[in-house]
């Protein structure tokens, strides 16, 4: 499938947001609001944002309308998620995708949001970016610049380059690597696997990420793909901030353990410590663009996302 960048932003444009998952904060979200307006950006809210269903922000129809209503608005430029959490997995199958290929426009989140970006990318071929989120990371007091700089990536095609200058790189298996990059929460990643939207990571660069596992819950995912044959069919590998994920228990692996078990199965170039996920700072990349790993120089490059 031809992938498709969206057009970049520029200062006037409107940007809608949506919570398509879990319920914000709504304090935090109304900063992260301020936050995009300093951007010299208009706002558009959704029409059910700020409903509360259970742990999901509407009901599901409710949800899916608010991001049917933003892709198709003529005004809006870029649809922004407020928040992750749970439920987005539960629209995938009622999603307009022909709609979203006639009318693509810039879809930024990450976490429950992984399911989206997958969805979205592999049946429209639209790029979409795995970056923080307004009312769970920029809407924060303590939000790093860094994670606030991630957002001029949509104001002009951006070549993203990390460097141990953004943060420590440890290689695991060394080598170079290039392809579209994909991914995003490992758990989300799993909870595609035998649907209509099973992720395609065929020599493609992989990335994952996880918040509040144990390791022998990473264990179980990373050997699901395993056995899916996910991880031999890539070119890559990029191993993200895994945010509290340690054991409750002394008889166990460490996640390190885990994870370098099955990189030394798939065998393929890898590098671990990207501030990339549950984490501050935290670097935003788009997905469905052309990526390069080159683990001698510790280096990552990304493509930009936007046209």
């Amino acid at each position: 499938m031809k992938a498709i960048k969206p057009n970049r932003l520029k200062k006037g444009d409107t940007v809608g947001v949506i919570a398509p998952a879990g319920p914000p904060n709504m304090e935090n979200l109304e900063r992260g609001i301020q936050f995009l307006k300093s951007l010299g950006l208009n706002i558009k809210m959704g029409k059910h944002v700020r409903k509360v269903n259970g742990y999901l922000a509407g009901t599901d129809q409710e949800r899916l309308e608010d991001l049917h209503q933003m892709f198709l608005d003529y005004e809006v430029n870029a649809i922004i998620c407020a928040c992750g959490g749970y439920g987005t997995g539960r629209i995938a199958s009622s999603i307009d995708y022909h709609m979203i290929k006639n009318n693509p426009k810039i879809f930024w989140g990450y976490s429950d949001i992984t399911f989206l970006h997958t969805a979205i990318r592999q049946e429209t071929g639209l790029a979409t970016f795995h970056g923080p989120m307004l009312g769970s990371d920029i809407g924060k007091e303590d939000t790093h610049p860094l994670s606030k700089e991630g957002f001029s990536q949509l104001f002009q095609p951006l070549q993203l380059v990390y460097t141990e200058e953004t943060s420590s790189m440890n290689v695991l298996r060394e080598g170079e690597a290039s392809g579209l990059v994909v991914g995003g929460n490992l758990s989300l990643i799993i909870s595609t696997l035998g649907t209509r939207f099973e992720i395609d990571t065929e020599e493609k660069i992989l990335f994952i990420e996880d918040v509040n596992e144990e390791p022998r819950v990473v264990d179980r995912m990373l050997n699901q793909l395993w056995m899916a044959g996910k991880l031999e069919k890539v070119r890559g590998i990029l191993i993200g901030d895994f945010c509290e994920c340690t054991s409750k228990n002394n008889l166990s692996f460490t996640l390190d353990e885990v994870i370098e078990h099955y990189i030394k199965m798939a065998d393929k170039p890898a590098v671990k410590g990207l501030k990339i996920g549950h984490c501050n700072p935290h670097f935003a990349i788009p997905f469905g663009v052309r990526a390069e790993l080159n683990t001698v120089e510790k280096k990552l490059i990304v493509d930009a996302g936007v046209m």
